[in-house]
Protein backbone atom coordinates (compact mmCIF):
# COMPACT_ATOMS: atom_id res chain seq x y z
CA UNK A 1 0.00 0.00 0.00
CA UNK A 2 1.45 3.26 -1.10
CA UNK A 3 1.05 6.53 0.33
CA UNK A 4 1.25 8.83 3.89
CA UNK A 5 -1.01 8.25 6.72
CA UNK A 6 -0.86 10.14 10.30
CA UNK A 7 -1.35 8.11 12.86
CA UNK A 8 -1.18 8.59 16.39
CA UNK A 9 2.17 9.08 18.32
CA UNK A 10 2.47 5.80 20.06
CA UNK A 11 1.49 4.02 17.60
CA UNK A 12 4.16 5.56 15.30
CA UNK A 13 6.57 4.75 18.36
CA UNK A 14 5.56 0.74 18.24
CA UNK A 15 5.59 0.83 14.16
CA UNK A 16 8.82 1.81 14.49
CA UNK A 17 10.12 -0.60 16.88
CA UNK A 18 7.89 -3.23 14.40
CA UNK A 19 10.59 -1.69 11.00
CA UNK A 20 8.26 0.68 9.69
CA UNK A 21 9.21 3.79 8.39
CA UNK A 22 7.64 6.63 9.97
CA UNK A 23 8.47 9.96 8.87
CA UNK A 24 7.39 13.71 10.61
CA UNK A 25 4.97 15.56 8.66
CA UNK A 26 6.88 19.20 8.11
CA UNK A 27 5.02 22.06 9.13
CA UNK A 28 3.83 23.05 5.77
CA UNK A 29 1.87 19.77 5.44
CA UNK A 30 0.73 19.38 9.24
CA UNK A 31 -2.45 21.81 8.33
CA UNK A 32 -3.37 19.55 5.28
CA UNK A 33 -2.78 16.16 6.65
CA UNK A 34 -4.45 17.12 10.06
CA UNK A 35 -7.18 18.54 8.02
CA UNK A 36 -8.03 15.28 6.26
CA UNK A 37 -7.37 13.10 9.74
CA UNK A 38 -10.32 15.13 10.72
CA UNK A 39 -12.68 13.80 8.02
CA UNK A 40 -11.37 10.70 8.40
CA UNK A 41 -12.62 10.61 12.16
CA UNK A 42 -15.95 12.38 11.33
CA UNK A 43 -16.24 9.57 8.77
CA UNK A 44 -15.65 6.75 11.38
CA UNK A 45 -17.96 8.92 14.04
CA UNK A 46 -20.63 8.88 11.31
CA UNK A 47 -20.70 5.19 10.42
CA UNK A 48 -20.08 4.15 14.20
CA UNK A 49 -21.91 7.12 16.64
CA UNK A 50 -20.00 6.18 19.82
CA UNK A 51 -18.45 8.12 22.47
CA UNK A 52 -14.86 6.92 21.76
CA UNK A 53 -15.09 7.82 17.93
CA UNK A 54 -16.08 11.34 18.96
CA UNK A 55 -12.69 11.16 21.47
CA UNK A 56 -11.15 10.57 18.18
CA UNK A 57 -12.77 13.95 16.64
CA UNK A 58 -12.12 15.75 19.23
CA UNK A 59 -8.21 15.08 19.52
CA UNK A 60 -7.97 15.48 15.47
CA UNK A 61 -9.36 19.16 16.06
CA UNK A 62 -7.01 19.78 18.88
CA UNK A 63 -4.15 18.78 16.85
CA UNK A 64 -4.92 20.73 14.22
CA UNK A 65 -6.08 23.87 16.06
CA UNK A 66 -2.42 23.51 17.51
CA UNK A 67 -0.67 23.17 14.21
CA UNK A 68 -2.37 26.15 13.09
CA UNK A 69 -0.76 28.21 15.74
CA UNK A 70 -4.93 28.29 17.70
CA UNK A 71 -5.30 28.18 21.43
CA UNK A 72 -7.96 25.29 21.98
CA UNK A 73 -9.51 28.08 24.52
CA UNK A 74 -9.75 30.85 21.22
CA UNK A 75 -11.78 27.67 19.54
CA UNK A 76 -14.06 27.01 22.50
CA UNK A 77 -14.41 31.27 22.36
CA UNK A 78 -15.12 31.12 18.67
CA UNK A 79 -17.75 28.20 19.40
CA UNK A 80 -19.59 29.96 22.04
CA UNK A 81 -19.44 33.17 20.16
CA UNK A 82 -21.51 31.41 17.11
CA UNK A 83 -23.90 29.49 19.60
CA UNK A 84 -25.01 32.80 21.15
CA UNK A 85 -25.72 34.55 17.45
CA UNK A 86 -26.88 31.71 15.36
CA UNK A 87 -28.23 28.76 18.44
CA UNK A 88 -26.95 25.60 18.53
CA UNK A 89 -27.85 22.31 17.16
CA UNK A 90 -29.82 21.04 20.28
CA UNK A 91 -33.38 22.07 18.78
CA UNK A 92 -32.58 19.14 16.16
CA UNK A 93 -33.82 21.53 13.40
CA UNK A 94 -33.79 19.86 9.86
CA UNK A 95 -34.41 21.88 6.68
CA UNK A 96 -36.43 20.51 3.94
CA UNK A 97 -35.39 21.29 0.33
CA UNK A 98 -38.01 20.83 -2.69
CA UNK A 99 -36.43 19.83 -5.81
Amino acid sequence: MAGRKLVRDRLADRLRRLGFRVEKASPREAVGLLAEKVVEEAIELWENPSVEEIADVLEALRALARAMGVEWSEVERFADEKRRERGGFDGLNILVLRQ
